[in-house]
Formats: structure tokens, C-alpha cells, sequence
């Protein structure tokens, strides 16, 4: 499996993350268990997850409501059990836990008051709960979740440098943030000498925002990321819950709310003509499409339900696109 820089900290890291969010919900323990021996087995190295994952998932019948800090705790005992710790560079995330899912559910999208926050004492004992949980003294990379507007950001790179200098995380992120406020947070970080982010993680796929929403990657943020090698781009969601394989997703899901338009009808009539032409999903296509990129360099994350959900993706590294075929996808 090939790996890419994590910015300049010398790290290399999978191009293909695994994103454990539904693991220990959605996904069983043992299938859980079976996804990660496959990505290990096959090269990987790049664990993702956060505290809050998942609290949203229905639970099975008779079983109480979950809260979040599942996926966490599935890493734990798969740690435990397994030894592999070593063999993994691990991100959690903070900033995004939820005290009260039953009322967050009422409205099936939390606000931004629901929302622990970055706040400093709140990051601390954030970092401390999911280190317990996962079972380890540190994580390799910690992600402020959810860009925190309302407390200042001295407070929360203050902490974030507090948390690398305790050795309970090596490096820092960035998740769901505009453009504006990384540059903000680079000077922030410059002026006091406070570790930067190395990574940013944002909602990133082959079609193209029509409206704009600060958790998708737009060509402004594209360009700063491509201008500031430091900054690795961690992108999620890049097959946007699996639409271009479902025509009936992409007329109901919400998550193409941020992409309609004649752009994504011309890009997404290109994908399933390339796909047919090269006998593969336009799932595995669009995959294999950002492995292909390196202008900017950036790690594809997925997040498979099920085993032959994670088969599926996984063979999207397998996929060759020439160069006459990636200018045909990105000339649209």
C-alpha cells in the first residue's frame, strides 16, 4: 500500500485510512475485528476515529441507546487483544462529543451548542477519556472535530501544545475549518511557537461543491493546502456515502444537498462512462482517482459498514488510470 507524507514531521502514513466510525456500532465487534486484520494485513497503517463515535447509530433491539466512545473502546480491546498498537499511526478526534444524543437526535443534526468544544479543560479531559478507552498513553495525531467558534483559539492551541508536550499526542489537526481560520491558526502557532496542525480533514470527493459549507474542501482551500506542505489533507467521505453507485441515493441523501447542479451531472455522467469502460464501480473509480492525485498529496479516508463494503474499496487500489484517463476525469 502506498504511503504519503503526513506533512514535513518525516511521518509516512497509508494514502487509504481506515476510518473506524461505526465500528463497535453499526458494525459488529467481529466484523469489526475482520476489517481491521484485512487493512493491517494488507499494509495499512492509518487508524481513524474520535470520541464521539458513534452516539447516532440505532441500537440493535433491547439494547440501550449508544453514546459515543464505542468505536474507541472496539480499538481497545482489539489492541489488547491483538498487540498491534506499533503497527498503527492513530488519530482520534475532540471537540464534537455530544452530553445529551437523545436531544440531539430530535433534530437528526446536533447544533453547535450541543457540541463539547475546544475549550481547554474540555480538550484535556477529552484527550484523558479516549486514551482510556483505546488503552494506550497517547494517539499519534489529535483532531479538533469541529472547528470551535466561540472559544478563542489562543486557548485551544495553548492546550493542544500542553497535550504534545505531556506526550499524550505527537501531533495535532484540524477538522471541518475554513481556509481563513487555518491561516489564523498558523500565525497563532508561529507567533508562539505552539506545534501547527499537520493535518486537516474535510469532506473531499470527485464532485465539486455548488454551495459552500465549511467541512467541504473548495478550490481555495485546495490551493492553500497545495501552497503549505506542512498541511496533509485527510479527505472524508470520498465516495459521499457511496451515490455514485445509487441513483436513488443521489435524489434522496443529504449529503448531495452541497453538490447539485450541471457540474455534478456532467462529472457524474464521466464517472459511470469511465467506470463501464474499465469494468470497475464508480465507487472504486472515484477511489482510485484521489490515490491518483499528488497536487496537492493527500490520504483517502473510507468507512466501511461491512467486510464486503471494505473489499470493495480496497480494490480501488488495484485501479491504474493513465494519463489520458485522469485528464478525461478532471477536464470535465
Amino acid at each position: 500500500m502506498r504511503t504519503v507524507p503526513l506533512g514535513r514531521t518525516g511521518e509516512q502514513v497509508s494514502a487509504l485510512a481506515l476510518g473506524c466510525m461505526l465500528m463497535g456500532t453499526s458494525t459488529d465487534e467481529d466484523t469489526s475485528t475482520l476489517i481491521l486484520e484485512r487493512y493491517l494485513d494488507a499494509g495499512g497503517t492509518f487508524l481513524d476515529t474520535a470520541d464521539c463515535y458513534a452516539w447516532w447509530p440505532d441500537p440493535p433491539a433491547g439494547a440501550g441507546p449508544f453514546t459515543g466512545g464505542e468505536s474507541e473502546s472496539l480499538l481497545g480491546r482489539w489492541f489488547a487483544k491483538r498487540g498491534r498498537r506499533d503497527e498503527v499511526f492513530l488519530a482520534t478526534k475532540g471537540s464534537a462529543w455530544v452530553a445529551d444524543p437523545a436531544a440531539a437526535l430530535d433534530g437528526r443534526r446536533p447544533s453547535a451548542s450541543q457540541y463539547a468544544g475546544a475549550g481547554a479543560d474540555t480538550l484535556r479531559h477529552a484527550l484523558d477519556a479516549s486514551l482510556r478507552r483505546l488503552g494506550v498513553d497517547h494517539v499519534d495525531l489529535y483532531y479538533v472535530h469541529v472547528d470551535d467558534l466561540a472559544t478563542p483559539l489562543e486557548e485551544t492551541l495553548e492546550a493542544l501544545a500542553g497535550l504534545v508536550g505531556a506526550g499524550k499526542t505527537r501531533h495535532i489537526g484540524w477538522s471541518n475549518v475554513s481556509t481563513a481560520r487555518l491561516e489564523r491558526i498558523a500565525a497563532l502557532c508561529a507567533e508562539h511557537g505552539w506545534p501547527a496542525p499537520v493535518a486537516v480533514q474535510q469532506e473531499h470527493s470527485y464532485l465539486r461543491p455548488t454551495t459552500p459549507k465549511v467541512s467541504i474542501v473548495d478550490d481555495e482551500q485546495l490551493a492553500y493546502v497545495r501552497a503549505h506542505p506542512e498541511l496533509t489533507l485527510v479527505a472524508y467521505s470520498p465516495i459521499l456515502k457511496g451515490i455514485y453507485d445509487d441513483p436513488a441515493k443521489r435524489g434522496t441523501h443529504h449529503v448531495m444537498q452541497s453538490y447539485r447542479g450541471g457540474d455534478t451531472d456532467a462529472r457524474l455522467a464521466t464517472v459511470a462512462r469511465v467506470a463501464a469502460g474499465l469494468g470497475v464501480t464508480g465507487n472504486q473509480l472515484v477511489l482510485a482517482w484521489l490515490l491518483h492525485q499528488r497536487d496537492p498529496e493527500r490520504v483517502t479516508l473510507i468507512g466501511p459498514r461491512t467486510a464486503a463494503q471494505y473489499d470493495a474499496a480496497v480494490a480501488a487500489l488495484d485501479v491504474t488510470l493513465d494519463a489520458a484517463t485522469l485528464d478525461a476525469l478532471g477536464t470535465v
